[in-house]
C-alpha cells in the first residue's frame, strides 16, 4: 500500500507544473496536427488501428518524480474514448517539464490491451522524441512554452514494439529523464462518460 500513498502523492507534482503555466495544453486537433506533420510520426496514421493522444504531460520530481496526462483514444480516426496516465519513477531527476504524447495501436489486440484498465509500459518500452522548434522562458509575467513540428523533426524512425509505437514532443521545461516505462493508463468509452 506504500506504493499506493506514493502514487498520490505525487500526483500533485505534475498539476503543479500545468497549472504554473509551465506548458499551456493545446486542443486534441491542434497536437494531432503537430504530429501528423512531424517526421516519422505521421506515417502511423495511416497504418495504424488506433491511437491516444495526449496533449500535455506534467512531469517533475526531485528523486522520486510524478507525470499526469489526461487524453483520448481514437479508432480510425474517431474519437471514442478517455484516458489517463499517471507515473511514479524513482532515480536521478530533478526538474520539470511538459510534454505532448502519442500512441500509435498497431491492431484491435493492440487496442483491447490498452483499453484493459490496466496497461503499463515496461521497462522495454520506448519512445520517440520528436525535436520541435520548442522554447521556453520566463518573465515577470509568468512562464511560457510552446512547440512546433515539421517534416524534418523526427530524430530516429519509430517502430512498433508489442503492437505500439510512441512520440512525445517536449512543450518546455527542463529536467533531466526520458522515459515512459511505468506509464500506467486507465481508459473509460465515451459512452460512459
Amino acid at each position: 500500500m506504500f506504493t499506493h500513498k506514493i502514487w498520490r502523492a505525487l500526483a500533485i507534482v505534475p498539476a503543479l507544473c500545468l497549472t504554473m503555466g509551465v506548458a499551456h495544453a493545446g486542443t486534441y486537433a491542434d497536437t494531432i496536427g503537430l504530429f501528423k506533420n512531424a517526421g516519422e510520426s505521421s506515417v502511423f496514421f495511416g497504418k495504424s488501428y488506433a491511437y491516444a493522444v495526449f496533449p500535455t504531460v506534467g512531469e517533475g520530481g526531485l528523486g522520486i518524480g510524478g507525470a499526469l496526462g489526461k487524453g483520448r483514444v481514437y479508432v480510425h480516426e474517431q474519437f471514442v474514448g478517455y484516458t489517463t496516465m499517471a507515473q511514479v519513477s524513482v532515480g536521478f531527476q530533478a526538474g520539470g517539464k511538459a510534454y505532448s504524447q502519442i500512441i500509435f495501436l498497431e491492431d484491435k489486440r493492440a487496442l483491447d490491451e490498452f483499453e484493459s484498465g490496466t496497461f503499463e509500459f515496461d521497462a522495454g518500452a520506448s519512445v520517440v522524441a520528436i525535436t520541435a522548434a520548442a522554447g521556453a522562458s520566463a518573465g515577470t509575467s509568468g512562464v511560457e512554452a510552446g512547440a512546433s513540428g515539421g517534416m524534418r523533426d523526427a530524430r530516429t524512425t519509430g517502430v512498433y514494439q508489442k503492437g505500439m509505437a510512441v512520440f512525445t514532443i517536449a512543450k518546455g521545461g527542463l529536467m533531466y529523464e526520458a522515459s515512459i516505462a511505468g506509464q500506467r493508463f486507465s481508459y473509460k468509452p465515451r459512452d460512459a462518460a
